[in-house]
């Protein structure tokens, strides 16, 4: 061993590590990282948001915000999130190839955070994502998030799926079956792709939790098979069609019920009602009197839904997810409690108001 007295030989077998190190093919997992990353990143873009703002003085003023999207169609449709084109008196998108192009709003989806935009790029620079499916999904799987925050490149973060949440709720976004992950998803990436390890959209990266804004390890996407349903209408229409019972609910939780002397300590109180609304017309009555219990205040007197279509209703959140998952003239049979006794009516429901 020669090692340490001949320096040029120390040079030389150190250089031949670090060419073997160098030239070292990566391990499986860095592969399917290299290869998603490689033929998904076309496919994401960086979406700048010129909206205008108002000062203390009411005095106008623009401010710009960056997030991210993903190509969906050779038309130039774009799928992001709402909240990433909210207010936008003016949008422009960078492509992968860095062009610049000006961008409309389609349609948007406030409920789910969604939102597609259009621009007039030509077909042979516009890469459409290939859509996966979501309902499969396990705990565990890996999955990739990238995004385009700066329009300068993309990037790429790894994790696993950490849950899948039946319900979710963030200020006015309420979803089923949301992805849960580990992979780092900043504020520039809202709007950006969660990715399988085939390359194929399972998810568009819509928020996190953090009280900085910055990254704590908890991230969350809506659900492609949510992203299908919402972008083909939005494309469509314009806007998302939900059902509407025109109703405004509050949870009855026991400490309510007891302080109410009702007989029935779970249920979804109807409050107000909406005047010639689905629910009106069918005969569900709304609260007639205001009282406070502890410190929540309560319009009480009004039907308090126990059932709907025969399934046991415990919170407004449960309502809620029944009527998600009907159509506008679908018709729901609900049992109420009415002045102590039950009572059951079936009620056509309408289609949410736009706006």
């Amino acid at each position: 061993m020669k090692l340490w007295r001949r320096g040029s030989l120390v040079v030389a077998v150190i250089g031949l590590f670090c060419a073997d190190a160098i030239g070292a093919p990566p391990d499986p997992d860095e592969a399917i990282n290299i290869r998603v990353y490689s033929g998904a990143r076309d496919s994401v873009v960086n979406i700048t948001n010129v909206a205008i703002d108002y000062d203390i003085f009411f005095e106008p003023y623009a401010s710009a915000s960056t997030g991210s999207g993903v190509v969906i169609d050779t038309q130039g449709h774009i799928v992001t999130n709402n909240h990433v084109v909210e207010k936008a008196s003016q949008l422009e998108v960078t492509l992968a190839d860095e062009s610049k192009w000006p961008a409309k709003v389609v349609g948007t989806d406030p409920s789910t955070d969604l939102a597609v935009i259009l621009i007039k790029a030509p077909a042979d620079r516009l890469h459409p994502l290939p859509f996966g499916d979501s309902i499969d999904l396990k705990v565990g799987q890996k999955v990739l998030a990238i995004g385009n925050p700066f329009g300068l490149e993309q990037s790429l973060t790894t994790g696993i799926v950490s849950s899948i949440r039946r319900y979710l709720k963030i200020n006015e976004i309420e979803m089923e079956r949301v992805i849960q992950t580990d992979a780092a998803i900043n504020p520039g990436n809202s709007g950006g792709p969660l990715l399988d390890s085939d390359g194929r959209l399972i998810g568009i990266n819509t928020a996190i939790f953090s009280p900085s804004g910055g990254n704590v390890g908890i991230g969350f996407a809506v659900p492609v098979d949510t992203v299908k349903r919402v972008a083909k209408e939005l494309v469509e229409k314009g806007y998302v069609s939900y059902a509407w019972l025109g109703v405004e609910m509050q949870t009855l939780i026991p400490g309510y019920a007891e302080a109410l002397h009702l007989p029935i300590d779970r249920g979804v109180m109807i409050g107000r009602i909406v005047r010639k609304g689905p629910g009106d017309q069918a005969g569900l009555r709304g609260g007639s009197a205001r009282v406070i219990v502890g410190n929540t205040r309560l319009i009480v007197g009004g039907d308090v839904i126990v059932e709907a279509d025969g399934q046991a209703i415990a919170s407004s959140e449960e309502l809620q997810r029944i009527l998600r998952g009907k159509k506008p003239g679908d018709t729901v049979r609900f049992t109420v409690v009415r002045d102590g006794k039950r009572t059951t009516l079936s009620v056509t429901l309408g289609e949410r108001p736009v706006g």
